[in-house]
């Protein structure tokens, strides 16, 4: 499902970006490609410029028809050869045309630094594209519950029943299911909690909230003196103002 809880009034954006990692992957899709490209792409831009900067400095581009000079790095006659150079120098495409040569002391570093800062954001963005496209979202999408929930006898006793199907064939593997009652209350002190959170039994104490997915299942939460419908009337069931949330969670088998 999704929640339909919006946060407002956030003050302390800063700890959004000491988790930098987590905030990417919550970012809309079209925010997060545009973040890939631009990461790689001014990655490539920065060093491309060090490098067209190394050759102007030394003088190797008033020396392309020299072949007694030796450059910093072989055919880089400009800055768009020097950006060429700097995508294969970090996507490790490999040599051929332009290539380093080894008097140049200062291209050697900034290899160096290139080659290790490349293997960082090519973990940081691959390992975060890959976090984002196995969420669970659509996966979700497959895991079916009841339109309608019941209040209803059985085995003698009075139950809230509804009923959760998954269409896929790979199973979800350790799946566990809980349920939590939403509403606003007030305590004895008159102190008024909106939203108040209440579990729902759903068999944690017998175990039957472990399921195992391989036909429709009935979730049955009975009604004692523990449960929060306990001293509820239909009437009043019909009228109160609450949500319950089903939390459903497992691994896939398939990844």
């Amino acid at each position: 499902g999704k929640c339909n809880v919006q946060h407002g009034n956030v003050r302390e954006t800063y700890r959004y970006l000491t988790d930098i990692f987590t905030t990417l992957v919550d970012l809309k899709w079209r925010f997060s490609l545009l973040i890939f490209i631009l990461a790689y792409a001014l990655t490539w831009l920065f060093f491309g410029l060090i490098w067209w900067v190394i050759a102007y400095s030394r003088g190797d581009l008033e020396h392309l028809g020299d072949h007694t000079w030796t450059p910093c790095v072989n055919n880089l006659n400009g800055f768009v050869s020097a950006f060429l150079f700097s995508i294969e120098t970090e996507t490790t495409i490999g040599y051929g045309h332009r290539v380093i040569t080894d008097t140049c002391p200062e291209g050697i570093v900034l290899l160096l630094l290139q080659a290790i800062l490349g293997s960082m954001v090519n973990a940081f963005m691959v390992g975060c594209m890959f976090v984002k496209i196995s969420q669970p979202n659509k996966r979700a999408e497959t895991l079916v519950f009841s339109s309608h929930a019941v209040v209803s006898l059985r085995d003698d006793r009075l139950c809230l029943m509804f009923r959760v199907g998954d269409l896929r064939d790979s199973h979800i593997v350790e799946a566990s299911i809980r349920a939590k009652l939403i509403q606003s209350k007030q305590t004895q002190e008159g102190e008024f909690i909106p939203l108040d959170q209440t579990d729902l039994s759903v068999g944690f104490e017998t175990g039957d909230d472990r399921l195992f997915l391989v036909s429709p299942l009935i979730i049955s939460h009975e009604i004692d003196e523990r449960s929060p419908f306990w001293d509820v009337s239909r009437g009043q069931l019909e009228r109160d103002d609450f949500e319950i949330v089903v939390i459903l969670e497992g691994m896939v088998e398939a990844t």
